[in-house]
């Protein structure tokens, strides 16, 4: 679901830069305010890497087929640094493989990096309670609502940009058949969120806190070794 070079208006592009511009600013300006901001960059390059590989695992919806997303998962698990890596994950596939284009990097960019940060808002309203029944609907929430969310944000920029030196209706018709294809994805990504974070909240329940709360165990040996 990348937009191509060369599909949008120029004022679209910049819009998108701007957009993508202010919220990668925010997301690094409040990493920075955490107690320690680089302890979330070994996980963000992780699922940086995820998130570059995901796009090429492809499932056939007649008549076409769409891609894994993970725009849900990442904000359930990197919060703020979901952004940044998002934006990552696009500029290596633009510039290796051509999925995507670098002038709709900036709307690419903000197709996915919205619902992220949403869904890790979203996913976070469960802090503090213990409930694997809760925690299980945020996460099919965040992780369908990820690729909702992109869904309708990328078919409102395409269904409004339509050049009209071609047919407008024809178009309409193959851009909402794309956009309902992706009603099967919205339900396993949920699915695939829920089962992760349930996983996670049985053996290491301290990754769905946010990398800012996030402290490795080894550290937590070294203290605690260090105190006696």
């Amino acid at each position: 679901m990348h937009v191509p070079d060369g599909l949008l208006p120029a004022s679209v592009c910049i819009a998108g830069y701007a957009t993508t511009g202010a919220l990668t600013w925010y997301a690094l300006y409040t990493i920075q305010r955490q107690d320690d901001p680089q302890a979330g960059i070994p996980r963000a390059s992780l699922l940086t890497a995820a998130f570059f590989v995901a796009s090429w695992i492809h499932i056939p919806v007649p008549p076409t087929s769409v891609h894994l997303m993970l725009s849900g998962l990442l904000g359930v698990l990197l919060g703020y640094y979901a952004m940044p890596a998002i934006l990552i994950g696009l500029f290596l596939q633009a510039i290796m493989f051509q999925h995507g284009g670098l002038t709709t990097l900036g709307v690419n960019a903000t197709i996915f990096g919205v619902p992220a940060l949403l869904a890790g808002a979203v996913f976070r309203l469960r802090r503090g309670q213990t409930s694997r029944i809760l925690t299980g609907v945020c996460g099919f929430v965040a992780g369908a609502g990820g690729v909702a969310l992109a869904v309708l944000i990328f078919y409102s920029v395409l269904i409004t940009t339509i050049p009209l030196t071609i047919n407008v209706d024809q178009e309409r018709v193959a851009i909402t058949a794309l956009a309902l294809a992706h009603i099967p994805l919205m339900v396993l990504e949920g699915l695939f969120t829920m089962l992760v974070v349930l996983f996670l909240q049985r053996v290491r329940p301290e990754l769905l806190d946010g990398p800012a709360r996030y402290v490795p165990p080894v550290l937590v040996s070294a203290s605690e070794s260090y105190e006696s």
